[in-house]
């Protein structure tokens, strides 16, 4: 089998899925349970390790159709449960498709990233075989996961190539979840980490309900026994209310559309897709000098296709700050902070089309970009 000594974290990860694709298929074991291969630079035949979690989660979801065969996908998998199964991280490289023009990850691949290691977890607990982060009692009573709020800081993102690597763990109760992430690069360092609210939707009748005792049954052995939290317990930002943004907005891009591609499992625009549309109104002055920060935001209602929205922003005046010379003399104005790193805060709105409903509401937060 092929070595993969010497080589950076990226390209050893390139090199996992070639090599883990030489196992023999007959090492997969029939029953509903993570059988990992492990890659070894050694001519032997990979060897395989079977989690206690693992086995736990067959005996919580024996009464699952979808306790077949492991799919031939699963050794490919580059994600694991930790060793008590409460938490899931997995490896990412970050591909040509997901940067923008300066050669970095965009903030919407980031929260792409964050949604696939939240639905692969599910995965490895052997539910959402045939829904997105759904257990077989959710699918059996027609209810799926919604968000209600994501916040998301970033605080260096990665290049093209570069390997980031996402842990995730859930705590859910009668009301709903809440999901917290941590992003680190492939040195360990923390880059980002976010933070998430969930609720239970009926399919049917598209109306919030409180999550069934038999759903929390499921899940309930998954979560941290005692809280865990991505960001400090004393940040209090992540439970502030956005405040309302006043009309007329300083900015604003009209007539963005729902379109098939923005669709997901759930048959409706997927949570991501609405930060790439706070993102339309803004003005280019502040796209080309400064760095997404921060970003928080509140979904109200479900957004489907065909649907025509208009996203609004303006400028959220900052305490003990100056204006930005750069939106001198533009509609809007932005501020900095006295510890003379430029900063500037933006309130969003988006709605649907010529005065329509709230959609969801948003704040961003920017830094002035490295001259290095």
């Amino acid at each position: 089998m092929m070595s993969i000594k010497g080589c950076n974290v990226p390209d050893q990860l390139r090199s996992l899925t070639q090599c883990r694709s030489v196992a023999s298929p007959k090492a997969f074991s029939h029953r509903r349970i993570a059988v990992v291969p492990i890659c070894s630079s050694s001519s032997t035949s990979p060897s395989l390790s079977v989690s206690r979690v693992s086995a736990l989660a067959v005996s919580e979801r024996s009464n699952s159709p979808a306790n077949g065969s492991v799919t031939l996908t699963d050794p490919l998998r580059l994600g694991t449960l930790s060793e008590d199964g409460l938490s899931y991280k997995e490896k990412f490289i970050v591909r040509s498709y997901e940067v923008g023009i300066n050669k970095t990850a965009t903030i919407e691949a980031v929260a792409n990233l964050l949604q696939e290691a939240a639905c692969n977890q599910v995965h490895t607990l052997g539910y959402s075989t045939d829904g997105m982060g759904t257990t077989y009692n959710m699918r059996k009573l027609n209810i799926i996961w919604v968000t209600t709020r994501m916040h998301i800081e970033v605080y260096k993102y990665p290049a093209w190539g570069d390997m980031v690597e996402v842990e995730t763990w859930f705590e859910a109760g009668r009301l709903g979840a809440r999901r917290d992430f941590i992003i680190k690069d492939a040195t360990g360092t923390v880059i980002g980490r976010a933070s998430s609210k969930w609720v239970a939707m009926n399919t049917d009748t598209r109306r919030l309900q409180k999550v069934h005792d038999d759903v929390l049954e499921e899940i309930i052995n998954f979560s941290p026994r005692t809280p865990r939290f991505a960001f400090p317990v004393e940040d209090k930002s992540l439970m502030k209310k956005i405040p309302k943004l006043e009309e007329p907005a300083q900015y604003s891009r009209l007539g963005l559309m729902a379109r098939r591609a923005d669709l997901d499992m759930n048959q409706h625009v997927n949570n991501v897709t609405y930060i790439g549309w706070l993102l339309e109104s803004l003005p280019q002055e502040l796209i080309d000098t400064h760095e997404l920060r921060k970003v928080t935001l509140d979904y109200r209602q479900e957004c489907r296709h065909d649907h025509v929205v208009d996203s609004f922003t303006s400028m959220e005046p900052m305490k003990d700050a100056e204006a930005i010379p750069e939106l001198n003399g533009t509609n809007g104005s932005a501020t900095k902070r006295k510890n003379e790193e430029n900063c500037c805060r933006l309130l969003h709105f988006v709605r649907f089309s010529g005065g329509g409903q709230e959609i969801n509401r948003g704040c961003t937060e920017w830094i002035r970009k490295s001259t290095i």
